[in-house]
């Protein structure tokens, strides 16, 4: 369900907030710190793309992450088949 009070930010590649599918999907620092000054109180994160300790908050995100969008896969299997995909090409960057 869609927060009600939350505020929207524009969500063009253009905007700067959204990476290009061919750079990983997924939003840039500029979108989140964006999100975050139009949502107080968010708790948005950008990607886990680097190396993580087994355990750590982290590699739970990443984790979390993989298994989430592993059910948009599932959900849009035209996405999970098409390697250009924003689906795949963000779970590329996550080291899913």
């Amino acid at each position: 369900m869609a927060c009600t009070k939350c505020k929207s930010i524009k969500t063009s590649v253009k905007s700067g907030n959204f990476r290009k599918t061919k750079s990983g999907a997924g939003m840039t620092k500029k979108g989140v710190a964006a999100y975050r000054r139009a949502n107080p109180g968010s708790k948005l994160k950008t990607a886990v793309t680097g190396k993580v300790k087994k355990g750590s908050k982290d590699a739970g995100r990443r984790k979390s992450f993989c298994a989430r969008s592993a059910g948009q896969a599932k959900k849009f299997p035209k996405a999970a088949k098409d390697p250009n995909s924003r689906l795949r090409q963000a779970r590329k960057r996550w080291k899913c």
